[in-house]
């Protein structure tokens, strides 16, 4: 390793400490004058007078102290592969590339999967380290396989509860706790009848999904079944939905404004459709506003962010989308000229109506900023005494427009 290498040095360590450093991590970390990270990691090292600092909680305090120490030779030690949701990640959204250098170990998810015989490719990898354990609902699908970050100890028991109670009891377990080191062990067992007391902090959750015991939100592909979303009748129906989600056209770290959220359900679809999109759901209306809280946390998407307040207003100070979507309110002074000049160029602009005033405003919209109008009509077949026939649900005008500029998708 150069002896010209950044100040930052973040190296990736296992259980078998020391031992298990290459050659050029070692050098790096034996320049290092100031060494950080956790309580477990830093007991690897020997006492050697060097300024040791221990992550303080929460971490975000500790970034502008990072910035301080900029010219000083720093080594951060972290878990495995720093870069797949570990510090490094965090780092290099405030610390140019050019900065810091990186040295990987063996991650948890790449251990588990060589000791489960499963290609890493065909695995969903996951984090429940500082998040959600509702993460998960958005991850359920019949075979699949998912590694997950604990939190702790109690992770293992947790996700068991929260598998059996979404209808995946017959899941197969199996936790892993201090891979590559000495006191590596392994626990196997069925979400439904796990029994195996809290054991190490230090874990590693696998999980081979069974199939469901009962119908289940699956899946990414927009159009999830109405009845998975409590609602007062404010609510986009699955058919019109999945078409919305089709002219926004997520993405991996797009943001969605849903303005006029109701239900939340464009939002939530939106989230699921990629791990890395992100939506700001706007609504006026408190139980609304409660209701999108309960749904996001029971199909997966609990980073949903809620703004409680009435559009134009609460639009104000949130960051630029990539795409908006107006399900309510198009008649509102002004909202539609303040949401097509915070989308960024090349982003989407999708907004339904179902009155003759709205479309009269989406008619004026589309005379001075283009797009297209289309008219969707749905029904759907219900019982006529012992017959049958067609209920139409109110037809739907919408409009889709791509604003002028770079990025974005035709």
């Amino acid at each position: 390793m150069s002896i010209e290498a950044p100040w930052l040095r973040i190296i990736g360590i296992g259980e078998d400490g020391l031992e298990g450093l290459s050659r050029s991590a070692r050098e790096l970390l034996d320049g290092a004058e100031i060494l950080i990270g956790g309580a477990r990691h830093l007991a690897m090292l020997p006492v050697d007078g060097r300024e040791r600092i221990e992550w303080p909680s929460p971490l975000p305090s500790f970034l502008d102290r990072l910035q301080e120490l900029r010219g000083r030779k720093v080594a951060v030690l972290a878990t495995g592969d720093p870069m797949h949701y570990g510090i490094g990640a965090t780092f290099a959204k405030v610390i140019a590339a050019d900065e810091m250098v990186v040295i990987p170990t063996p991650s948890a998810f790449s251990l588990a999967a060589a000791r489960l015989g499963w290609p890493l490719a065909e695995v969903r990898t996951l984090t429940v380290h500082g998040r959600p354990l509702s993460l998960l609902a958005a991850a359920l699908q019949p075979g699949a396989k998912l590694i997950l970050l604990s939190e702790g100890r109690e992770t293992p028991g947790q996700v068991a509860a929260f598998l059996t109670g979404a209808g995946f009891g017959k899941s197969a377990i199996t936790v892993f706790e201090h891979m590559g080191g000495p006191k590596e062990a392994r626990l196997d067992g069925l979400a439904e009848n796990w029994t195996h007391a809290p054991g190490a902090d230090f874990n590693t959750v696998a999980v081979q999904l069974s199939t469901p015991d009962r119908p289940v939100a699956l899946g990414a592909t927009p159009g999830l079944d109405d009845a998975f979303f409590e609602n007062d009748g404010q609510l986009t129906k699955r058919e019109i939905r999945a078409t919305t989600l089709a002219a926004l056209r997520p993405g991996p770290g797009q943001l969605l404004w849903d303005v006029g959220a109701g239900s939340g359900s464009i939002g939530i679809e939106w989230m699921r459709s990629d791990t890395q999109a992100r939506a700001i759901a706007i609504e006026p209306k408190a139980e609304r506003v409660a209701r999108i809280r309960r749904n996001a946390e029971t199909l997966g998407t609990p980073l949903l962010r809620i703004v409680e307040g009435q559009a134009p207003d609460a639009l104000d100070g949130l960051e630029e989308p990539d795409a908006v979507f107006l399900g309510g309110g198009i008649t509102a002074p002004g909202l539609l000229e303040i949401c097509w000049n915070a989308l960024r160029p090349g982003g989407r602009l999708v907004a339904n109506v179902v009155t003759l005033e709205g479309e009269a405003e989406l008619t004026e919209a589309r005379s001075m900023l283009g797009g297209e109008l289309i008219r969707i009509a749905v029904s759907r077949l219900e019982p006529v005494g012992p017959y049958h026939g067609w209920r139409p649900l109110m037809p739907v005008t919408q409009w889709i427009c791509r604003k002028p500029g770079p990025g974005g998708t035709g």
